[in-house]
């Protein structure tokens, strides 16, 4: 491992957890992707409660949960990939070599560089079951929601009852965009087997595109327009 090869990895471990402790900071005092939907997540509970037939609800549930399904299980392909590519090392390395500006690179290197991407799919798949758990007690919460006609619950339990609902589904809804990340930062470690200076420019273009993503974008725009709210003002804590 040259020095390059070393500041390049250590770098890339502070920008993705630099990032994470930026956006998790700023979306409390700005708005941002997750933060905004959290008021949709009560409302959306709120209107559960007053429901007698359910069944809408728990759909919606059930499309995210496939959707993470999904990506889940796509884990674990490339993960299996990955331990293929592991036996194969000459093969990839005869293909990496033949490319233009390609740095010379040895099986010690090749390893540790699929052993990198190796750790992120595994913490990805982490983060994708565990959304997948997250919302199944979300499911199991909604199940177990007062009906509309029962009055031995008041409207402030109610209300309590949404909220810690919400809650729940927005906690699977961090661990669901962790695992997405993770696949963003995988796509910058690709760089990595051609170059380190093509690996930290992948890096730092990840985290360029996931800010104007979460906190930039027009989708947010929309978002915040539609409960009378815009980018310039501050979330109330």
């Amino acid at each position: 491992m040259t020095l390059l090869d070393i500041a390049s990895v250590t770098g890339f471990f502070i920008t993705w957890a630099g990032y994470t402790v930026f956006a998790r900071k700023k979306a409390k005092v700005t708005w941002s992707l997750s933060s905004s939907l959290q008021w949709y997540r009560v409302e959306w509970m709120l209107r559960m409660l007053e429901r007698d037939m359910r069944m809408p609800d728990a759909a919606i549930i059930g499309n995210l949960e496939r959707v993470i399904g999904f990506f889940a299980s796509t884990s674990i392909l490339i993960l299996a990939g990955l331990v293929t590519a592991l036996t194969a090392h000459k093969t990839a390395i005869d293909v990496l070599s033949s490319l233009p500006l390609a740095a010379q690179t040895t099986v010690e290197q090749f390893e540790v560089k699929v052993l990198l991407l190796l750790l992120i799919f595994i913490f990805a798949f982490f983060n994708f079951t565990w959304s997948l758990r997250q919302y199944s007690f979300a499911n199991v919460l909604m199940g177990a929601a007062p009906p509309p006609e029962d009055s031995t619950y008041s409207e402030e339990e109610r209300r309590r009852f949404a909220i810690s609902t919400a809650k729940v589904i927005d906690q699977a809804g961090h661990s669901y965009n962790y695992g997405l990340r993770s696949y963003y930062f995988a796509m910058a470690v690709m760089g990595w087997f051609i170059h380190p200076l093509l690996f930290i420019a992948g890096y730092l273009m990840v985290v360029w595109v996931l800010y104007l993503r979460e906190f930039r974008s027009r989708t947010l725009q929309s978002i915040l327009a539609a409960e009378g709210r815009t980018m310039e003002q501050r979330r109330e804590k």
